[in-house]
């Protein structure tokens, strides 16, 4: 054997432990009793605990801005609500490079102090879901998610004092949250004085009714358009009736005083309209509902059917109108279902909605930004699923707005809440992409946004915005949504024309006046040679000429 083959098999031999292959690991097979014991309910706290990026916490930057967003939207509607102009206090405070304090104070009815621990620390609770009224807030995730979020990076509880009145005491409250079993779990509570250093004369005054929220987070603090410093600015322009004080990081405090003196119309709720309702949802209804007899079913639990309606669907489903809604079969349910769909019913009623207006969208959009021209619109409600929607769009063009060669700024709002994030996937900016902008004198690349020193503000009021995730920080492209948001942009876009195109005339009129101007004394002096005229007579022609000229500048 050679000495090169020696090697080869020594080496082999050391591989294989002397010529001997290792044992095979036993392979462990689990039972069907071994995989049910792994098995156990997850809460809603614990899910999101480990995919809190769904609500808006991927990241410190974001992070802060979402917790400053769902204390606000709280604090408006909550004001709202009650009738009461809201004042709202917000107080970024940093505590080191990567820790902030969030503190946001309202004026507003306070909340019950059994009400506290499950508002502020229980994830899906809360009056909104269940109630077809446009609101801001929908699910009953954010604030409760911002003080898990809080609590999973410092490990502090989120802290809140409310007063529900002048006569009734102030509560103080420290609340962490059992993730394991979705619970508030109350760290302290206890009554005290509440008071307010006032802003001008930094007397100390006592608080007669409202909450504040506090929070200690892991975050970033960046200023821009994409900051917590854009989200309070641009909830200042969508929401004219409220005064907002808002102190930033670096201590220099902004505020912005309201520019309306009366509180939007109040949305009223109604009940769902019966083309917005799938069949899971219809059985389900039909399995709770108190009626004795499908006609009464159909007219008592959706909007916008009469009685004579709701014969006209139960004949058409082959049923009989007496039938109880409790002992409808599968197939009928069904055939109920497809009856509905194919009936020609009323859209459901727009008072469930509350625009901001087309004065007021102008009025916030001048409190904020110059420019050397405005314009608004207001769109009739119109429907998805079976829910009524309006859009706004809003505009502000030249002035001290972004050069010509650079797009345009578009601020996207859902029932008044600024949308900073995800802009690329929301149908607002694909609708402004897909709307003609070149028609109206703005110039236009394919696939982008248009470019031009412009504003633009698009609002979209619902009973229920379909948002794109729980972060709600896109809108969801429904056709029905797109087609009134590009009506919307046309609306102002032809406006916007006219204004351009008689820019643009009386430019070069102003042009030609120039021209004319520059030859008046070559004029005179041609007269003064023709006619033989004196010095005094020409000056006399010349001076008449600039005047014809200049009254031509007076429209």
């Amino acid at each position: 054997m050679g000495q090169a083959q020696l090697k080869r098999v020594t080496r082999k031999e050391k591989h294989d432990g002397g010529g001997r292959k290792p044992a095979p690991k036993p392979v462990v097979r689990l039972t069907a009793h071994d995989l049910a014991a792994r098995q156990r309910e997850i809460s809603v706290s614990e899910f999101f605990t480990k995919n809190r990026h769904l609500l808006g916490f991927d990241s410190p930057a974001k992070a802060l801005l979402t917790t400053v967003k769902e204390a606000v939207d709280n604090a408006l509607d909550a004001c709202e609500e009650a009738g009461i102009l809201p004042d709202l206090a917000i107080e970024i405070a940093e505590i080191s490079e990567t820790r902030y304090r969030v503190a946001v104070r309202d004026n507003g009815p306070g909340i019950v102090k059994a009400q506290v621990p499950k508002i502020f620390g229980q994830l899906l609770y809360g009056s909104k879901f269940h109630r077809l009224r446009q609101a801001r807030g929908q699910q009953g995730i954010g604030i409760s998610a911002a003080g898990m979020y809080g609590q999973l990076t410092t490990g502090k509880p989120i802290r809140i004092i409310s007063k529900p009145g002048p006569a009734k005491p102030a509560h103080e409250f420290e609340i962490h949250i059992d993730t394991k079993r979705n619970q508030p779990v109350v760290a302290s509570d206890r009554e005290r004085e509440w008071t307010e250093a006032d802003p001008a004369t930094g007397e100390k005054k006592p608080i007669d009714h409202g909450t504040r929220v506090e929070l200690e987070i892991e975050a970033t603090y960046k200023k821009g358009r994409h900051s917590v410093d854009g989200y309070v600015e641009q909830t200042a322009i969508a929401n004219p009736h409220a005064e907002i004080t808002y102190v930033a990081p670096d201590g220099e405090p902004h505020v912005y005083p309201r520019v309306a003196g009366e509180l939007p119309k109040a949305p009223l709720e109604i009940k769902p309209h019966p083309h917005g309702v799938e069949l899971g949802i219809l059985l389900r209804m039909l399995h709770d509902t108190k009626a004795r007899n499908l006609g009464s079913f159909l007219h008592t639990e959706f909007s916008r059917v009469s009685p004579a309606a709701a014969a006209e669907i139960t004949s058409a489903a082959g049923l009989s109108a007496g039938l109880s809604p409790h002992k409808a079969a599968r197939g009928q349910v069904e055939a109920l279902y497809q009856a509905i769909q194919a009936a020609k019913l009323m859209a459901p009623p727009s008072n469930v909605l509350s625009p901001i207006d087309e004065e007021l969208l102008l009025e916030g959009l001048k409190k904020q930004v110059t420019a050397d021209f405005f314009a608004a619109t207001s769109r009739s409600p119109a429907v998805y699923r079976g829910n009524p929607f309006l859009v706004e769009a809003a505009l502000a063009y030249g002035g001290g707005q972004l050069p010509g060669d650079e797009l345009i700024t578009l601020l996207r709002f859902a029932n008044r809440v600024p949308l900073l994030y995800q802009q690329s996937a929301c149908a607002i900016t694909k609708s402004v992409i897909q709307t003609a902008w070149k028609t109206y004198g703005i110039q236009h690349s394919r696939g982008a946004l248009p470019t031009a020193p412009m504003v633009l503000m698009v609002h979209i009021a619902s009973v229920w915005v379909p948002f794109t995730s729980e972060s709600k920080e896109a809108v969801a492209s429904y056709p029905e949504i797109m087609k009134e948001i590009r009506l919307a942009l046309q609306d102002v876009g032809r406006k916007l024309g006219l204004y351009i195109r008689r820019g643009l005339r009386e430019a070069d009129a102003e042009k030609k006046r120039s021209y004319i101007e520059k030859y008046i004394p070559h004029i005179g002096i041609a007269l003064q040679e023709i006619l033989g005229i004196d010095d005094k007579r020409k000056e006399k022609v010349c001076t008449t000429l600039k005047d014809t000229l200049e009254r031509s500048r007076t429209p």
